[in-house]
């Protein structure tokens, strides 16, 4: 993860709603469960980062429950999983999962292909149900971009390198953890 640069709040909502409007005409629109998250969020201390992710990150990310919006088999349990694990899950349910969960299917179709738009992380849960029995406690939690980092690690998209942008609230070495030591922004570190 390369830390860019110290974000103010307004910066990061007015992001989110450019490529995320809670109006959006669609059948399955959560943007206004996004938009409730970054509020959350932003009582986390340590302040607002715009980074940049690579493949690496963003399969270490964890994510909360979910149930896969309706369907019938969990996505990711209440104890949480990574990326990685969930993309693997997908995987592994093939036909079977995707019969079970049409509209979380729909979505990984759809946003296979579609723009790498900013994710938006934090580094310690928020105070929402979904995230109050997560295992991992902290490192680089999501607060939105669920769908878009399944489909894009499915589709085999995801940077190599630190190229995907996205935004962070928190202690920036607390994201860091020991396996990303030194990779903050700062090749000095």
């Amino acid at each position: 993860m390369e830390i860019v640069t110290a974000v103010a709040y307004p910066e990061v909502h007015d992001a989110y709603l450019r490529d995320h409007p809670v109006d959006r005409a669609h059948e399955a629109n959560s943007n206004m469960y996004g938009e409730e998250n970054l509020d959350r969020a932003d009582r986390i201390p340590g302040g607002w980062w715009r980074i940049r992710l690579s493949r690496t990150d963003v399969l270490g990310i964890v994510l909360p429950w979910h149930l896969s919006e309706g369907g019938e088999l969990e996505l990711v349990p209440r104890s949480g999983l990574t990326v990685a694990e969930a993309a693997e899950r997908v995987r592994a349910g093939g036909s079977a999962w995707t019969a079970a969960n049409p509209v979380c299917a729909a979505k990984l179709r759809l946003l296979r292909w579609a723009p790498l738009t900013p994710v938006f992380l934090s580094t310690a849960p928020v105070d929402h149900s979904d995230y109050g029995d997560l295992v991992l406690r902290s490192g680089l939690i999501h607060l939105d971009g669920l769908h878009r980092m399944l489909a894009w690690e499915l589709a085999g998209r995801l940077p190599e390198r630190e190229l995907l942008d996205g935004y962070l609230v928190g202690d920036p070495g607390v994201a860091a953890g020991p396996a990303r030591a030194g990779r903050r922004g700062d090749e000095s570190a």
